[in-house]
């Protein structure tokens, strides 16, 4: 009787250790680790891509207002062929990041490289202020005048000239937009404010949409709103108007206090704090990177904005205070955002542990838009705010969605 029963707990530990092995082999033909190295972090965009065999070049936009913004394009890799057929893809990167954020989990994961390499035209954008559109016609960052503005000014200006832009270069009528965060937030201000961009765009995806910020349920930024008068008298008295990326001193300190050979260090808490914890997706190998490359710089206006927007409870324009907003806007409190002028097909995408871009705001955002016609909660409990661009299976549990979208989006436009 005792043979029996240990042949059966034999049979029944062969059977569950199989399934395990099984699944641990399974997990490692659909993930293939990130193939980047810790000199990436100090690489442009461009560099990023010619290092890893993809053909990008620089282009400069001006705005109505005088900035100058430098827009990537990605026309392919060694092994592809860019088609002039396929629409171009406009990506769109989030407060204090840059063009860098599409290229940073490297080929064969990156959403701008899988774009290229099936014969997209890709696009890569950059707002004013970042490291690589800080120029202007008639100003230079030393001036304050030159960081006198916010995503307000990003929406109006710099996303229709991107927009004109690649159409122009192009040769083609519409476009697919794709936005993380602060990416949709302007999209969504330049179609309600400017309407008539609507009819350039083919389909809107937006990743962590950020409109509506009332429950952010990050520490750090709600410690940051709760003190905001406080912050913005000091920002007004001291004229600290731009928000830099880390000198390079922090980042060599960094690599110290945040080892990759610890997947639970110092930098990955700190950015759990602001952006949600999600341990299980999170290659170490990654962080030194995203520090070299976020913040990519900003105006303090920008911050300040969504610190309001926070208090407010509302999606609106800037509060420069009672008597400036009777000035400014001809009335004491900041026009609100008509969100029913967006009437692009629009597909949102939102993570259930996202501290910046909460599912309460995200319902709320997306009852007002007239023309919604995705809403998905990505399939992973932990999917967090930067999940979006840097998860160890941002591939499977999101891009490959985006991806299928563009196709079918693209062939009803043809």
């Amino acid at each position: 009787m005792e043979t029996k029963i240990s042949l059966i707990m034999l049979c029944r530990a062969v059977i569950v250790g199989c399934v395990v092995w099984g699944s641990v082999i399974e997990a490692f033909i659909v993930r293939k680790d990130f193939q980047v190295e810790s000199s990436d972090a100090k690489l442009s965009t461009l560099q990023l891509a010619d290092k890893y065999g993809y053909r990008a070049e620089a282009h400069q936009v001006v705005t109505d207002d005088g900035y100058l913004l430098e827009l990537h394009r990605i026309t392919g890799s060694g092994s592809t062929i860019y088609e002039k057929r396929l629409p171009p893809v406009l990506l769109m990167h989030g407060l204090l990041a840059s063009s860098a954020d599409w290229l940073l989990i490297g080929v064969g994961h990156a959403l701008a490289y899988q774009l290229s390499d099936m014969g997209y035209d890709v696009w890569l954008g950059n707002a004013r202020g970042n490291r690589y559109s800080r120029k202007h016609v008639k100003l230079t960052p030393d001036m304050d005048q030159f960081w006198n503005f916010s995503w307000h000014e990003i929406a109006v200006y710099d996303l229709p000239a991107m927009i004109d832009y690649v159409l122009n270069i192009t040769g083609k009528e519409r476009l697919h937009y794709l936005g993380h965060s602060q990416g949709t937030t302007t999209f969504f201000v330049m179609a309600s404010v400017k309407p008539e961009f609507n009819e350039k765009i083919i389909f809107m995806q937006a990743l962590a949409p950020v409109a509506y910020v009332e429950h952010v349920k990050s520490p750090l930024l709600n410690y940051f709103v709760k003190h905001m008068g406080v912050v913005s008298a000091i920002v007004e008295l001291f004229g600290i108007s731009e928000f830099k990326p880390i000198p390079g001193i922090i980042l060599e300190l960094a690599k110290m206090l945040c080892p990759t050979s610890q997947a639970n260090n110092l930098c990955v808490n700190i950015l759990f704090l602001l952006t949600g914890d999600d341990p299980e997706q999170v290659d170490p190998n990654i962080i030194p990177i995203l520090l070299g490359h976020i913040p990519a710089g900003s105006a303090t206006r920008q911050i300040l904005h969504y610190g309001q927007e926070i208090l407010s409870g509302r999606f609106r324009q800037y509060d420069h205070g009672k008597i400036k907003n009777r000035f400014v806007y001809g009335q004491e409190e900041p026009p609100r955002y008509n969100l029913t002028a967006v009437t692009v097909p629009v597909a949102l995408y939102y993570g259930a542990n996202d501290y910046l871009s909460q599912t309460g705001d995200v319902q709320r955002l997306a009852k007002e838009l007239p023309n919604l016609v995705g809403y998905h909660r990505v399939e992973s409990d932990s999917f967090n705010h930067m999940d979006f661009l840097v998860a160890k299976d941002v591939d499977k549990l999101l891009y490959r969605l985006l991806i299928d979208n563009i196709e079918k989006y693209s062939s009803e436009d043809d």
